[in-house]
């Protein structure tokens, strides 16, 4: 058979049902989860392509590639998701890496591989667990300064998806996280120096990843309650953000500086990298059209949440 794309492009939250956000907003929130696990059903992926970010769990200041592929990959278990492989098709993700290296994308590989709740969230969310379907991981560095341009990106995307587009099996492209939102994640050059080791190399116990989640939960009720230095949420910018990928308009992000971005959403806006990747590579497969797209600011999770699902024109339902 011809290869096959669908996307699906969701926010993901360390304070997902965790902080209470409302009755309302709770039951929005899960009807768009469901709408989008739907849609995945439906699709019944062969494999699962996801582009997502990583939270200093996984990479590190001790080598920070922009991007990386991962030909094995194990979950952490941070944020209250499973620890544990994921499937990865070792000789899917090495012709993915060599496709990559012949479009003069300088990806990286690992094959050690450590996610955390930016991947196995989506990928638990929409299908189960993290293992539940063959995966090639993609980490994109959306957090660690200094970051690239976003054309490199939507590069990075459209060669993702001209060898998805190669494939005889049915793929689904999934991008991590956004949109915007200013999370308090230490800047290297600004830290001490017990928190700079840790940014470059140092691993966390178990006890002070727990008092790291407690800090998170913490800062999602200071922000809730109007009392925290953390940069407001921006819907203006998400909604308009939301639009351009609605209409295809991927070279828009292209006139985006990180600067720009940074100042206006936050300092995690810079996830919707996962989500520009993600619409490439649908793209590359011709004229796409958004089938749902739901867009919610939730202060209780320091985050403009949405899910987007999207497949090309050319299929009939």
């Amino acid at each position: 058979m011809a290869a096959e794309l669908a996307l699906c492009c969701m926010s993901h939250s360390p304070l997902l049902r965790v902080a209470d956000p409302g009755e309302s907003v709770e039951r929005q929130v899960e009807e768009a989860l469901r709408e989008a696990r739907a849609f995945v059903d439906a699709f019944d992926p062969d494999l699962v392509v996801i582009f997502g970010p990583d939270h200093y769990q996984g990479f590190r200041y001790e080598l920070m590639p922009p991007f990386c592929v991962g030909a094995a990959a194990t979950a952490i278990g941070d944020y209250g998701t499973s620890a544990g492989d994921l499937d990865v098709p070792q000789a899917l993700a090495d012709d993915l890496i060599a496709h990559l290296l012949a479009a003069d994308l300088d990806v990286a590989m690992s094959e050690k591989m450590v996610v955390d709740h930016g991947i196995s969230q989506p990928l638990e969310l929409l299908l189960g667990s993290s293992g539940a379907k063959p995966v090639l991981p993609v980490f994109i560095n959306s957090v660690a300064e200094p970051l690239g341009p976003l054309r490199r990106i939507r590069r990075l995307g459209t060669a993702v998806g001209e060898f998805a587009g190669r494939l005889d099996r049915k793929v689904l492209l999934v991008g991590s996280g956004g949109l915007s939102h200013d999370v308090p994640v230490p800047r290297l050059r600004e830290s001490p120096p017990e928190v700079a080791a840790y940014l470059v190399s140092q691993r966390r116990t178990p006890a002070e990843q727990q008092a790291r989640e407690e800090t998170i939960y913490q800062a999602g009720q200071s922000f809730a309650r109007g009392d925290s230095p953390l940069r407001p949420l921006n819907p203006e910018l998400d909604r308009e953000i939301l639009r351009q990928f609605a209409t295809g308009d991927l070279a828009g992000f292209d006139a985006m500086s990180v600067e720009w971005l940074g100042a206006r959403g936050g300092s995690s806006i810079h996830e919707v990298r996962t989500w520009i990747a993600a619409h490439a590579a649908l793209q590359e497969a011709g004229p796409y059209r958004t089938e749902s797209s739901f867009y919610q600011p939730i202060p209780e999770w320091i985050i403009g949440f949405a899910v987007t699902t999207a497949r090309p024109r050319t299929v009939t339902r």
